[in-house]
């Protein structure tokens, strides 16, 4: 494949001794010994990498310039004439169609093979195509044909009358005038706001850049998030599949508006302070030919696995071959596309799990060393994930990177350079799992005090990750939210401040604890999902033909956190606070949280973190007017209590309350603290100049 040689920005060099695989491997074995017995794989590893960056670049140029496809192929503008170019080793011949060949394949609109590689090109002239202009290619292969859209193609347009899918020739008047710069990492806690454009307005419809921008994004900065990962950015044909089931991975949705209404979008975020994450799903793609990248040429091959393991048994997909050089500069291309183009700020990979093993870890507990090491991992797709991390931070050293992994893979979330994937974040996807087993199958007077405690804090110590109590898997139709599980249908009719509910009470203090502890023992970041915070009562079904194409649940409620008369706007209030928590303090941002008590009988616990004690008081029923609770000598204050009536509880302690430390008969000392039933709290030491 012709790669186009273009000036790239300077990238941030690798570390020499990067290039020493055995070095590399060693300080991974001393990160985690038990590593050892697998030297020989983690080297192999290693020099794949290495082998397979050699492999994409000649060692003659950079691998951003490698990673520049999406300057060549696709539809360009160049020099006063329209170029076009594909990739397609398996045509015989290639036609472009629109209304100037009244969608008919003439021969003044065919491509030209160029070299012995598959790459197709045809020149147009200015004329040919306007701005908005729709086309696609004809593609024919050995036996047969069909129509395509450009692989590469960054505008993909559906035709309202039809409902067909086109490409569209993109050329506004005048290019996007960026106002904002990147904001800086923050130094902290990474606090991310999961969203969907789509679904970010209380309308029964489908919501656009422009709104998301003008009414969510204050919500956001206001609520104190810090950053915003956004879902189902590139083009998908079908909206129900949430953005999973990729068709146009150079075409932001045109669902949601223009490019140039998401270049706003990621500009005022910016002006906000707050990052802007991408969905990024290069785990799998649509099955889709036509609207898709399956086929496009005829061959069933060309960017997947040949036969069955081109084909996601569980989610009706195709998967990519990542051992092939021109699918990684397909998808290499596209992390750069995304970060040039839109400028965002970095990605959730989607699916790591899936990727990392042959079987896509369907069905399967990863309890030992050995499933990170056997031959059903796909090192192909390890190899991919690094360059693919390597490149995203040379090219932006401040961008993050995120992984959805579930099976606990080793390294993933360490720089390359001490043996690592290069992620910056790991997903503590096993936390929202604990928590739906406790709401769904455990009465909470029965919670299992010492094993929350393990779950929660389960998690490889030297890789940063990031918790959630839900994401928007739990949201989606077939499942339930944590406040459906807590409350029930009580959240459509016993929400209301006149009305009295022990039922609603006990949810309502639930959901807040279940998020201070998710936060509390974090490990460098948290996440929620849009409108969680607050309960919103309703799980998500995108319009389909089993719910007769309604939008009534693929949107969010947001007045139900202002109305005054409903408890909405105190889990609002809560959620508000406890990010002013997680800013003001630093928590979670890498802190070793130390157990100060757990008892099981009675269902109290508390930890030390950052000089913080939590104490949780689970007990249904039980509350304590003197427990005792270690702690190191001082004075200490409350800074967040569950039980505040801004928050629906009932004020049972004093906020200006100073707390002092008592020693037992052997010096040890300890707190007395009132703990009502089903609250939580979080004290914070008391400067010297303060206690007296």
């Amino acid at each position: 494949m012709r790669i186009m040689r273009k000036s790239t920005p300077l990238m941030s060099p690798r570390p020499t001794e990067a290039s020493l695989p055995e070095q590399t491997v060693r300080r991974l074995i001393e990160r985690d010994p038990l590593l050892a017995p697998y030297s020989a794989v983690l080297l192999r590893r290693v020099r794949q990498v290495e082998a397979m960056e050699r492999r994409l670049t000649g060692g003659e140029i950079e691998l951003a310039e490698f990673a520049s496809g999406h300057e060549y192929f696709g539809l360009h503008f160049r020099n006063g004439r329209w170029v076009l170019r594909e990739w397609a080793p398996n045509a015989e011949s290639i036609f472009v169609k629109g209304p100037f060949s009244d969608w008919r394949a003439e021969p003044e609109y065919a491509l030209s093979a160029r070299g012995s590689q598959g790459v197709w090109e045809v020149e147009l002239t200015e004329d040919a195509l306007a701005h908005g202009d729709p086309y696609r290619l004809e593609v024919r292969w050995p036996g047969g044909s069909g129509d395509r859209l450009p692989a590469w193609t960054r505008r993909v347009l559906r035709d309202e009358k039809t409902g067909s899918f086109n490409a569209q020739a993109w050329r506004p008047a005048a290019p996007y005038e960026w106002r904002h710069a990147r904001p800086p990492r923050p130094a902290g806690p990474l606090l991310v706001y999961e969203t969907h454009v789509g679904m970010a307005q209380e309308e029964p419809k489908v919501g656009t850049y422009d709104e998301l921008r003008t009414q969510v994004l204050p919500r956001i900065r206001d609520a104190g998030y810090e950053a915003i990962q956004i879902m189902a950015l590139a083009e998908h044909p079908y909206y129900a599949s949430f953005g999973y089931q990729v068709s146009s991975y150079f075409a932001c949705s045109s669902r949601f508006g223009t490019p140039e209404a998401l270049k706003a979008l990621v500009d005022e975020a910016h002006g906000m302070g707050l990052l802007v994450f991408m969905d990024l799903v290069h785990s799998h793609a649509s099955k889709n030919e036509v609207e898709g990248i399956s086929r496009q040429d005829g061959s069933s091959s060309l960017y997947f696995h040949e036969g069955p393991r081109g084909d996601h048994p569980a989610w009706s997909s195709r998967c990519f071959d990542y051992g092939k050089p021109q699918v990684l500069h397909f998808l290499l291309s596209n992390c750069r596309f995304w970060l040039d183009e839109f400028r965002v700020d970095g990605f959730r990979f989607d699916g790591v799990t899936s990727m990392l093993y042959l079987d896509h870890g369907l069905k399967r507990n990863f309890t030992s060393y050995d499933d990170y090491f056997g031959e059903e991992v796909d090192e192909d797709a390890l190899t991919y994930l690094t360059l693919a991390n390597d490149l995203i931070h040379r090219l932006s050293p401040e961008a993050v990177t995120i992984a959805e992994d579930v099976s606990g893979f080793p390294g993933l979330a360490l720089p390359i350079t001490e043996g690592g994937a290069g992620f910056d974040y790991r997903f503590a996807m096993g936390v929202a799992d604990t928590w739906i087993e406790l709401t769904k199958d455990v009465p909470d007077e029965l919670w299992p005090i010492g094993k929350l405690w393990h779950e929660l804090t389960n998690r490889r110590r030297d890789e940063p990750t990031i918790s959630y109590a839900e994401s928007h898997d739990q949201a989606l139709v077939g499942d339930q939210t944590l406040i459906f599980r807590l409350l029930g249908a009580r959240m459509y009719d016993r929400m209301s401040l006149s009305s009295e509910d022990v039922a609603v009470e006990r949810g309502m203090s639930l959901h807040k604890m279940i998020r201070l502890a998710t936060l509390g023992t974090a490990g460098h970041g948290y996440l929620n999902f849009m409108g969680n915070e607050f309960g919103h009562p309703e799980w998500i079904d995108f319009p389909r033909e089993g719910n007769h194409w309604s939008y009534a649940h693929a949107r969010r409620q947001w007045r139900l956190s202002e109305d005054e008369s409903l408890r909405y706007q105190h889990l609002a209030a809560f959620d508000h606070d406890l990010m002013a928590l997680a800013r003001t303090y630093g928590v979670p941002s890498g802190q070793d949280e130390f157990l100060l008590h757990s008892d099981e009988e009675n269902k109290v616990l508390a930890w030390l973190r950052a000089g913080l004690v939590f104490v949780m008081n689970f007990h249904p029923d039980r509350s304590f007017p003197d427990y005792r609770i270690p702690a190191a000598p001082g004075t200490y204050r409350t800074v967040l209590d569950t039980d505040r009536r801004a928050y629906g509880g009932f004020d049972r302690q004093a906020e200006d309350v100073a707390h002092h430390t008592l020693a037992d008969r052997i010096e040890r000392h300890f707190r007395c603290l009132y703990l009502p039933s089903r609250t939580a709290r979080v004290l914070a030491p008391m400067p010297d100049e303060e206690c007296g």
